[in-house]
C-alpha cells in the first residue's frame, strides 16, 4: 500500500491506496477530528473509542468494517490507526452529528476519483496542490519554493530507496534526524511550536524554513551520493552532515538579521485555535549555539 496524505480544509487525512484492490483507506481518527473539529488527535481518538463502543452495542457493523493499518503518527512512527474505506466512512459520518458531515461526504467522493486521474497523469497532481494552496491564499512565491522544495525531496527519498533504506519508519527517523540537525528541533517539535496535530509540517513553514529544509536534504543527497551511503548507519551520517550544513547557513542568517528562522507562525484557517505565542519568533532552537 501506498500513503497519500490529503488535505480537507487545512486538516491533514491520512490515507493509503491499496493498488491490488484499487480501495483507498482513510484514518477513521482524523476524519472524526474533522468532524467534531476537535482541536487535536487525542481528544478525536477518545470520541473514536466512545462511538466503537456504543456503535458496538448497537449491534453496528461499522466498527468490523475498519481494519488497523500502520500510519505515520505525529511523532514519525509507523503506529497502527483504524482505517476505513470511503463507503464505510460515507455511513460513519451518518453517526457524528456535524455541520462538517456534507462537506466530507462530497469530499470523500472527490478524492477517490481525483486520485484515479492523477495515477493516469502525474502533472495533475500537481495543478491540484496548487489550486489547493493558491485557494489557501499562499502567495506564488511561496509555492514555487513548496513544489521545488517537494521535488528536491522526492530525489532524496529516490535516493533512500536505491541504497538499502525502507519506506516508512527508516525514512521517518532520517527525516528527524536531517530536520533536527538544521533547525534544532525535532519534527515533533517543530509542530507544536506551530501548534499542528495531524497537519503537514511543510505546508506551514514559512518561505525561509522550506528552504532551509530543501537546502538540508539537497546537502544530505548529494553527500550520500558523494560517498554511496548505504543502509541505516551510512545514510544516518550523511543526513547528520547535511542538516550540519543548513544549520550552519541558518546560523549565519540569523546572526545577520537577528531573526529567527523557525517560527511559531502558520497557516491554520481562521477560528483554528492559536499555539501560545504564534506569530511569535521562537527564541532560539534547543541544542543549537550561535556561532
Amino acid at each position: 500500500m501506498k500513503t497519500f496524505p490529503v488535505d480537507f480544509e487545512g486538516q491533514s487525512i491520512r490515507r493509503l491506496y491499496d493498488e491490488a484492490t484499487d480501495t483507498w483507506w482513510f484514518s477513521v481518527v482524523d476524519v472524526v477530528q474533522v468532524l467534531t473539529q476537535q482541536p487535536d488527535d487525542l481528544t478525536a481518538r477518545k470520541y473514536w473509542n466512545q462511538l466503537k463502543r456504543r456503535l458496538a452495542a448497537e449491534g453496528s457493523q461499522l466498527v468490523t468494517s475498519c481494519h488497523q493499518l500502520k500510519l505515520r503518527a505525529a511523532d514519525g512512527k509507523q503506529r497502527l490507526t483504524d482505517c476505513a474505506t470511503a463507503r464505510t466512512l460515507l455511513r460513519l459520518v451518518q453517526s457524528v452529528p456535524s455541520p462538517k458531515a456534507e462537506p466530507i461526504k462530497l469530499w470523500l467522493a472527490k478524492v477517490g476519483y481525483e486520485r484515479m486521474q492523477e495515477i493516469a497523469d502525474p502533472a495533475q497532481a500537481l495543478d491540484r496542490a496548487r489550486q489547493t494552496w493558491q485557494q489557501q491564499g499562499r502567495s506564488d512565491k511561496w509555492i514555487q519554493q513548496r513544489m521545488t522544495g517537494q521535488e528536491t525531496r522526492n530525489k532524496l527519498t529516490d535516493y533512500w530507496s536505491g541504497h538499502g533504506v525502507e519506506k516508512g519508519r527508516e525514512f521517518a527517523i532520517l527525516t528527524n534526524l536531517i530536520h533536527q540537525a538544521w533547525s534544532g528541533l525535532s519534527v515533533a517539535e517543530h509542530k507544536e511550536v506551530k501548534g499542528l496535530s495531524s497537519h503537514n509540517l511543510r505546508d506551514h513553514m514559512s518561505e525561509a524554513e522550506l528552504i532551509f529544509t530543501a537546502l538540508a536534504e539537497l546537502s544530505t543527497r548529494q553527500i550520500a551520493e558523494r560517498r554511496n551511503a548505504t543502509g541505516m548507519a551510512e545514510n544516518k551520517g550523511a543526513a547528520q552532515a547535511g542538516g550540519g550544513i543548513a544549520r550552519q547557513a541558518r546560523q549565519q542568517l540569523e546572526s545577520q538579521t537577528g531573526k529567527p528562522v523557525v517560527t511559531a507562525a502558520n497557516y491554520l484557517p481562521p477560528g483554528t485555535p492559536p499555539p501560545a505565542k504564534l506569530d511569535a519568533p521562537v527564541a532560539k532552537p534547543r541544542r543549537i549555539k550561535k556561532p
